[in-house]
């Protein structure tokens, strides 16, 4: 087993109060297409004046795309959410964070995570491949404090604990925020995401979120979780059943939605990471619906 030295850097308020009690988890407010630095730029500014405390930028971005929304922003955190240490070198994680920092100090917040076997074929060993990476970063005096890991299983938990300053778990339930916290314990930040169909209609509201979670249901790391969960095979075949759809979405009315999301606090969750499931391109910025959810969790 790889030995582990505890971080001393990383634990306790300042995090926590940086991101709040909710934020955005978004691909859409990631793009690298320039034409649209504007409009991350306006929807940034938005979403900072509507009290979110942080934006989380899905599908392994990397330090620089966090640039147009810091820029655009004085309070907002910014988080990768998260970055596959196979697709960025930690020497060049660790360069882009310190100009990141000196830009905009205090404001980062670099979400590591080991991504899956059929995103990458450098995937091996991910554990270990993590441990190294946390070490590099280390040696580059990227502080433990600044990150986070994505973190499903126990002992990816208790290295979030030990090396970084919490976990950013994806797709998951309040079930798991609970038994991530009893790993974690009370100092770490503990930030799950969580999909949202604003739909009152179960079957429609149910359709979008089927065909949302198709894709990840052909990820082990996630099935796996969901096995050890107590769901079963039946629950995970044909898109997923009722039972583990109404489980990793939040659907339906205004008082559904905001019961679903206290669900998490209540087990645990420091930080709720919201991200919109909608029929628009995965590309896209609802920013209506962070409206809507703004009130409603406001």
């Amino acid at each position: 087993m790889d030995e582990v030295t505890t971080s001393t850097a990383g634990h306790g308020a300042p995090v926590k109060e940086a991101v709040g009690r909710y934020g955005l988890w978004s691909l859409g407010l990631r793009s690298e297409d320039p034409a649209r630095r504007t409009e991350i730029a306006e929807a940034a500014a938005e979403i900072e004046e509507l009290g979110y405390g942080a934006v989380w930028l899905g599908g392994s971005p990397g330090v620089t795309h966090a640039v147009p929304l810091l820029d655009a922003t004085t309070r907002l955190t910014v988080a990768t959410g998260i970055l596959s240490i196979w697709d960025h070198e930690a020497a060049d994680t660790a360069r882009d964070f310190a100009a990141v920092e000196s830009a905009h100090p205090g404001r980062f917040l670099l979400g590591l995570g080991v991504s899956h076997a059929k995103a990458t074929e450098r995937y091996h060993r991910p554990y270990s491949a993590m441990v190294g990476y946390l070490d590099a970063l280390d040696a580059a005096d990227v502080p433990a404090g600044r990150r986070v890991l994505a973190a499903l299983g126990p002992k990816m938990l208790k290295l979030s604990h030990d090396r970084a300053a919490g976990s950013h778990p994806y797709l998951v339930t309040p079930e798991h925020t609970a038994q991530a916290r009893d790993i974690l314990g009370d100092g770490p930040l503990l930030a799950p995401e969580l999909k949202v169909v604003l739909d009152t209609d179960p079957e429609r509201a149910r359709a979008t979120a089927r065909a949302y979670l198709s894709f990840y249901l052909q990820l082990p790391n996630y099935t796996d979780n969901f096995l050890r969960l107590g769901f079963t095979e039946d629950d995970i075949a044909g898109g997923g059943s009722d039972k583990l759809i109404d489980a990793v979405f939040a659907w339906g009315d205004e008082d559904r939605v905001r019961a679903y999301a206290e669900a998490f606090h209540a087990a645990g969750a420091d930080h709720v990471a919201l991200q919109v499931v909608d029929d628009d391109p995965q590309g896209s910025i609802p920013r209506e619906a962070y409206r809507r959810l703004a009130r409603l969790l406001g």
